[in-house]
């Protein structure tokens, strides 16, 4: 591996654009460690952002760091790096996710295949924004849907649109989970706590009360609600899609390095869905009461644990969520 140093603007801007992942409640669980004379940036999960009620099991958690760290590698790709990245690489440090060490290639050295494919989704990085505004009846192609699930191939999970009637089902079921969840106090507590009110302060994590979008006027809408059952005046009440475009990711297993594998296949589906103008979004209130999680999969064809629901659909991107200033997340070490 060659020996040149990485210099700290690059550095940081890998940081940077792994920080724009999508996290339960924009929580933003993660931190990074770089030492220089390794040239290695290592992932931590940030345990005191964890949210012990919606997420006993830290299963969440681990899928936002893993959309952080899809991130990286894209970053790091973009950027003309080698990231060797090896998975939960400390079994007695739990916490410790990812170690990516990161090789400086001659300029004149060719790209890999694998680095130029992500190197593609980089444009999508600061474009991607969850949105929780209605989309329109237009289908999504099946050659665009066909490439969403290649793309969570590439990572190890499967990526499959749902149709009737096991999508009934799962509409069904989320419905019920947002009715368990404004029923259980401890969780209606623990959302309103990362919830942000921009009138009083100035966000640098949550979600922010201009990013709750508008009130389904039909009561159908599949993202959560986070004002909850609170009123927020003048928000407007539109009618969402009738038949929303949902997609269950799954995984062969249910353990902490699935789970990360699930994060990175989930940012690839986003990041891919984004350069082709597919605004995205996310029902994960059934994956969050087990009672209700497994009955997501597909009672004919499905396999697999369930790690997230998606909504896709044409409609507008959603607004940019704050993010945690880098000195908060970053360390760099000798």
């Amino acid at each position: 591996m060659p020996s040149q140093t990485l210099d700290d603007a690059t550095l940081t801007g890998l940081v940077a654009d792994a920080t724009t992942a999508p996290s339960m409640h924009n929580a933003q669980p993660w931190q990074f460690r770089y030492t220089r004379a390794g040239r290695t940036l290592t992932l931590v999960a940030d345990l005191d952002r964890a949210m012990p009620e919606a997420d006993p099991a830290t299963r969440a958690l681990h899928v936002g760091c893993g959309a952080a760290l899809l991130n990286l590698r894209v970053s790091a790709a973009h950027h003309g790096l080698d990231a060797a990245t090896a998975l939960l690489p400390e079994p007695s440090a739990p916490a410790v996710l990812a170690t990516v060490r990161l090789g400086i290639r001659p300029a004149d050295a060719p790209r890999k295949p694998e680095n130029e494919a992500l190197a593609a989704l980089h444009p999508a990085i600061r474009d991607r924004h969850t949105s929780r505004y209605p989309f329109d009846e237009q289908a999504i192609p099946e050659d665009i849907c066909a490439q969403f699930a290649d793309a969570a191939r590439i990572e190890g999970a499967d990526f499959s649109f749902l149709v009737p009637p096991h999508l009934q089902t799962v509409l069904e079921l989320i419905r019920d989970a947002e009715g368990y969840d404004r029923g259980d106090p401890a969780r209606v507590a623990e959302q309103e706590y990362w919830t942000r009110d921009t009138k009083t302060e100035a966000p640098v994590d949550g979600i922010p009360d201009y990013a709750f979008g508008p009130r389904d006027a039909s009561e159908r809408a599949t993202t959560r609600d986070f004002a909850g059952t609170g009123v927020i005046p003048g928000r407007a009440r539109v009618p969402f899609e009738k038949q929303p475009q949902l997609a269950l990711l799954s995984t062969p297993g249910d353990h902490p390095m699935d789970w990360l594998s699930a994060g990175q296949a989930l940012e690839r589906v986003l990041l891919t869905a984004t350069l082709h103008n597919v605004s995205t979004s996310f029902a994960t209130q059934p994956i969050e009461w087990p009672d209700l999680r497994w009955l997501l999969r597909d009672p004919v064809f499905g396999a697999g644990h369930a790690q997230m629901i998606v909504r896709l659909g044409y409609g507008p991107t959603g607004p940019r969520t704050p993010r945690r200033p880098l000195d908060q997340v970053l360390t760099i070490e000798p």
